[in-house]
């Protein structure tokens, strides 16, 4: 390919995306088929958008997957569930995602008192029994946003725990190398950084976690199943006065629950979940 191609790839990502060079960004695995708020008929969970910020343009039609995944979770646990669409790299670089996030999350503290704008929020949110829970890199934000609000406070809301599925962290060690880390954190060195790699620095963000209680999935064929590993070792060494577990879903690759959230092994994450949430501390 001619190299003064305008449309040429100038950066590659699998399996994540690529970049061209008009500055076009092809996300490789993207979920093109989306869903709108919506009344499940087999569930009865009823799911809306809600703007929380105009200036990030948080607000957007929900990922099938991630939208029937969540719809089973609040079925099964009878909760309410809060997704947040926050910016994404390349095309706006971390930090972002983890403003947006706490955005999202302090819009929801705003609700404390019952006089927020979403009245589902106000009639029927227990905020003294709160979780915060991601896959791959919304793990890492939601333990992020857990370490924030021990730092930031938030006022009126109790984060319980934290479930965290095949988290998307870094390390030290020599074999680590992600490329793609580096492009969308730029001048960050992603080894030391305890937002990449929290169990580094001796885990000291851990030991202040604003959580009493987390639950860690990974899977035997994930590439990141020792950072999994690795943050629950840190943690448990810590000092952090909580209780935390780990479950291997041996097998499997990462996130597989929502490429196939039918299979056995799903249906049995998911009940581990649930359990997790409707424990009663």
């Amino acid at each position: 390919m001619d190299s003064s191609d305008s449309t040429g790839i100038l950066h590659e990502f699998p399996p994540f995306f690529r970049i061209y060079k008009n500055g076009r960004v092809e996300r490789i695995t993207a979920d093109a088929e989306t869903v709108p708020p919506s009344d499940d008929p087999h569930t009865g969970v009823q799911s809306k958008d809600t703007v929380v910020s105009h200036k990030n343009s948080l607000s957007s039609p929900f990922s099938s997957t991630y939208h029937s995944y969540v719809t089973n979770l609040v079925h099964q646990a009878n909760v309410i569930a809060v997704s947040v669409q926050y910016r994404r790299a390349p095309e706006h670089p971390l930090p972002v995602a983890y403003d947006d996030s706490w955005a999202a999350i302090q819009w929801v503290a705003s609700h404390v008192n019952g006089n927020g704008v979403e009245s589902w929020l106000n009639k029927h949110a227990d905020f003294e029994r709160t979780f915060l829970a991601g896959d791959s890199a919304g793990a890492n934000i939601a333990h992020n946003m857990t370490v924030r609000a021990g730092v930031n406070g938030l006022i009126g809301v109790k984060i319980v725990g934290m479930v965290l599925a095949h988290p998307f962290f870094g390390g030290k060690d020599p074999e680590f190398s992600s490329p793609v880390l580096e492009f969308m954190f730029p001048g960050v060195n992603i080894y030391e950084d305890p937002r990449i790699n929290p169990a580094g620095a001796g885990g000291v963000e851990l030991a202040s976690l604003q959580c009493s209680r987390v639950l860690i999935f990974v899977a035997g064929k994930d590439g990141l199943r020792e950072r999994g590993y690795n943050y629950y070792k840190a943690l448990k060494q810590s000092g952090w006065g909580g209780a935390v577990e780990i479950v291997e879903t041996e097998g499997e690759d990462h996130v597989f629950h929502l490429l196939n959230p039918n299979c056995d092994k799903a249906g049995v994450m998911m009940k581990q979940v649930v359990s997790f949430i409707n424990a009663v501390h």
